[in-house]
């Protein structure tokens, strides 16, 4: 996938996780990501993200969430997401169920996605957009 045919950003969990932790690095890079195309989320992100939430917290991360392009995860999608960690377990790696969706997520609709995990994403097909992750 070449960067011209990029849609938008899927922001992995950590991406989310470090922006509500003030990051300021991450605040600066969803700014100019936003600038380029639109932020997303997918059902994964949003359940993981709610997983570590506090009810304190819950109305601005919901607004947050909310603000962003949701990609629904397809069939196509959870089929690729499957046959990525069956070829992946037969190479020796074993890959999570969550990231294999959303990784699925964003190659299914031509997302890049922002990720300080990057190593959880093997999948040549998939556009990267890397970042250490480091408390704001």
């Amino acid at each position: 996938m070449k960067e011209t045919e990029i849609n938008g950003f899927l922001l992995d969990t950590t991406v989310i996780i470090d922006f509500f932790r003030g990051n300021e690095y991450i605040t600066a890079l969803l700014e100019t990501l936003k600038n380029k195309g639109h932020l997303a989320s997918c059902p994964v992100t949003v359940a993981e993200t709610f997983t570590g939430t506090k009810e304190k917290e819950l109305e601005k991360v919901h607004a947050f969430l909310s603000s962003l392009v949701f990609y629904a995860v397809t069939y196509e999608s959870a089929r690729l997401a499957g046959r990525w960690r069956y070829t992946y377990a037969r190479k020796g790696i074993t890959l999570s169920l969550s990231d294999t969706l959303i990784a699925a997520v964003a190659v299914k609709n031509r997302l890049a996605l922002v990720t300080a995990n990057k190593r959880h994403f093997p999948m040549k097909e998939l556009v990267i957009i890397p970042y250490c992750s480091h408390d704001g």
